[in-house]
């Protein structure tokens, strides 16, 4: 597979001057650090690698010499106009300028002064190119030249040109990419490490280890996981005795919640983390939080992907697992096939020689609930949990949103230190003067010691769930830090953005840069699915493949575009269409979505992009969403649907789909538009109406109408 000069490099940890310069002792000339090298060349500079020739090879060829910069060469092979001003005029004439006494012993001083230029160069390469002495320097992700130039002690011009040389224009107050940085620095000799803002931070600040004297034990942090509906915030109920299923929609948990218990004069923290699946991320930030992991089973249920995914952020995390087999109350319950079926996941019961402790639970009998906190505190005791409560405060965010009348909130998790009312903190971009305090019962607090959740009051903005937060000296410094990292973070994500359209395809196709095209495939039923996945595996033109990362029946979802984001993928919807919040993340992080109804459609334009031959394309504009609210039966018409207009506008006339629980059921247009008693033309958001569809009567409530408007883009 053809290979880029600085990718060359990199695998060889040389500089990619040196490779540029053995590359012209085989003939080959590549022009910067980006050109492609073939792959017969590429074996070649291997070879030469592995044999230890790669010097003779670079020393061998004509480009080595003007590699280098101008101002290491030596004199004599300098062209006049790269010399100083000095040594630009003949020998002649600079000769009288020497001193007239004592000839002998100038010409003695100045002879060895005139060598030495022409043998200086050659030690000074030598660091560079032994990759041995490369020393590691730690920078942030979307340094600029002139951070870059100052942690490498030299003048950020000098790296400017050095760029400039490669192919690459730079201006000294412009981030560099994570590549043009780590060939820059190994020119001086320095292995760089590029880590992003808040984990530059963290190596900044290294704490020194704490003093055993100071530390006190703290209570323990529990995570409650696992699948949907096998009874998590029924069992936490039992252990606070409170109602908190009856609060939650669905009864299924929608967000990271945190609540404090007491047992035996012992307290414990427990973290509730939603099952659904469109919460991976928040239930993997729960494992990280913790210091005990309880995977909750339901003994009628057995193992499910999401039990699979909760035990995987648990074992992720490192930290003990407790497994409560619940619903054990069921006449169709079976314990041993649930720890059957875990132990085939490595997770072998204590009862059958493994390390993880089991308790079989009715949470809601309460059967065995006392049981399982001896467990928890037993395995507590054990890990011998302690902390420093005088030292600063420090903890992790576990949830945040925004209350209408209260502000921005967080529920924060104390991990070091107290935490007190009055305190001055820092969240990722957000800082906070803690105005006020409370406990998960809602009750005022003053302070919160490690180890303790509390939700906390005053913040500037709503900081992001799963961020660290840590103590301030004043609100100045506190809000300088803030911005700091919000100018950086924003740098640094649009250095790393690498988001990825067709028309990149079509580009990187033709210039024969792609290999593989990830692709997310969403579709309405399984059979759909698996018929377009194969079609597109199948699909392969001169070497560049299509890979389907992830494939799943239904709606495109916010969790699909956030995994796009992350893997560079594209979005193909088969009769199926985002909902609202993930068409308008998509739009936020320039994430491409496609849908289609034909697969012949889907499958003509992905092989178009991959041959380099993608013509215009028409792309569709969402102008409105309705619900249906109810439906009427209107003699010698049809079904006639009440609607309630959500966004946008409805216009007589236009495209319409009808979706199903986020499943096209219909594509057509609309029939006839009321308010009221009178026939409109159009219908805006925010009102009510009466919509009826051409050629379709089968209306339900619930269902949702998109309309839209289809338009044709040339391409530039």
């Amino acid at each position: 597979m053809a290979k880029r000069v600085y990718e060359l490099a990199k695998e060889l940890d040389l500089s990619s001057r040196e490779v540029i310069a053995a590359l012209a002792g085989l003939g080959f000339i590549a022009k910067s650090h980006s050109s492609t090298v073939e792959n017969d060349v590429v074996a070649k500079i291997r070879e030469a690698a592995e044999k230890g020739t790669l010097k003779q090879l670079a020393s061998a060829s004509p480009a080595a010499r003007p590699a280098r910069a101008p101002a290491q060469r030596p004199a004599a092979e300098r062209p006049p106009a790269e010399r100083p001003p000095a040594e630009r005029r003949p020998a002649a004439e600079r000769a009288p300028k020497q001193p007239a006494p004592a000839p002998a012993a100038p010409a003695k001083a100045v002879q060895p002064a005139a060598a030495a230029p022409a043998a200086a160069p050659e030690p000074a390469a030598e660091p560079a190119a032994a990759p041995a002495e490369a020393k590691p320097l730690t920078v942030n992700r979307g340094i600029t030249v002139a951070e870059l130039a100052a942690k490498l002690g030299v003048a950020p011009a000098e790296i400017v040109k050095k760029l400039f040389l490669l192919g690459e224009a730079y201006t000294v107050a412009q981030s560099l990419s994570d590549e043009a940085a780590e060939i820059v620095a190994s020119d001086y000799g320095y292995k760089l490490q590029i880590v992003s803002p808040e984990d530059e931070e963290d190596l900044a600040e290294e704490e020194e280890a704490e003093d055993e004297s100071l530390l006190t034990p703290r209570p323990p942090v529990i995570t409650i996981m696992g699948h949907v509906d096998h009874g998590k915030t029924l069992l936490l109920d039992k252990i606070r005795q409170t109602d908190v299923v009856a609060q939650e929609h669905g009864g299924i948990t929608q967000h990271i919640g945190a609540y404090q218990v007491h047992k035996n004069g012992s307290a414990i923290t427990f973290i509730d983390t939603p099952g659904h699946e469109a919460f991976t991320q928040m239930r993997a930030r729960g494992a990280q939080a913790t210091d005990i992991a309880v995977l909750v089973v339901a003994a009628d249920d057995g193992v499910k992907p999401q039990t699979v995914e909760a035990l995987s952020h648990a074992k992720a995390a490192n930290v003990p697992i407790v497994v409560a087999v619940n619903k054990i109350d069921k006449p169709e319950a079976d314990p041993t096939r649930v720890r059957q079926q875990l132990t085939e996941l490595e997770v072998v019961p204590e009862e059958w020689g493994g390390n993880y402790p089991f308790v079989d639970i009715s949470a809601k009998a309460g059967t065995h609930i006392e049981d399982l906190l001896d467990v928890l505190l037993l395995v507590a005791d054990i890990q011998d949990l302690k902390a420093n409560e005088k030292a600063p405060p420090r903890g992790v965010v576990i949830e945040a949103h925004l209350d209408k009348g209260r502000g921005p909130v967080a529920t924060v998790l104390v991990q070091r230190g107290t935490l007190r009312v009055g305190d001055i903190i820092v969240s990722g971009t957000a800082w906070a003067r803690v105005r006020a305090m409370l406990d998960d019962a809602g009750k005022p607090l003053n302070e919160a010691g490690p180890g303790s959740p509390a939700q906390v009051l005053g913040f500037n903005a709503v900081p992001e769930a799963g961020d660290d937060f840590r103590s301030a000296p004043d609100e100045r410094s506190a809000r300088q830090i803030a911005q700091d990292r919000e100018s950086r973070r924003r740098v640094a994500d649009m250095v790393s953005r690498k988001l990825i359209t067709l028309e990149d395809v079509y580009e990187q196709a033709r210039e024969g840069e792609l290999t593989e095209l990830n692709v997310i495939l969403k579709a309405d039923v399984q059979g759909s699915l698996e018929a377009v996945q194969d079609a597109l595996e199948k699909m392969k033109i001169e070497d560049v493949g299509v890979r389907v990362i992830h494939r799943a029946v239904g709606a495109i979802t916010e969790n699909d575009v956030t995994l796009a984001e992350a893997s560079g993928a594209i979005i193909l919807g088969f009769n199926v269409r985002p909902d609202p919040k993930a068409r308008s993340l998509a739009e936020q992080t320039g994430v491409e979505i496609r849908t289609y109804q034909i697969i012949y459609k889907l499958v003509e334009d992905i092989e178009a992009a991959l041959k380099g031959m993608l013509k215009p394309v028409f792309t569709e504009e969402i102008t409105g969403r309705a619900q249906v609210r109810a439906t009427f039966k209107v003699p010698k018409i049809g079904t006639i649907a009440g609607c309630y207009m959500e966004e946008g506008k409805a216009t007589r006339g236009q495209k319409v789909r009808l979706l199903r629980d986020g499943v096209v059921i219909a594509d057509t247009t609309v029939s006839s538009l009321r308010r009221f008693k009178d026939d409109v033309r159009e219908v805006a958001a925010g009102y009510e109406c009466g919509i009826g569809l051409d050629n379709y009567q089968d209306l339900k409530e619930g269902d949702v109408l998109e309309f839209y408007e289809v338009r044709e883009v040339p391409r530039d």
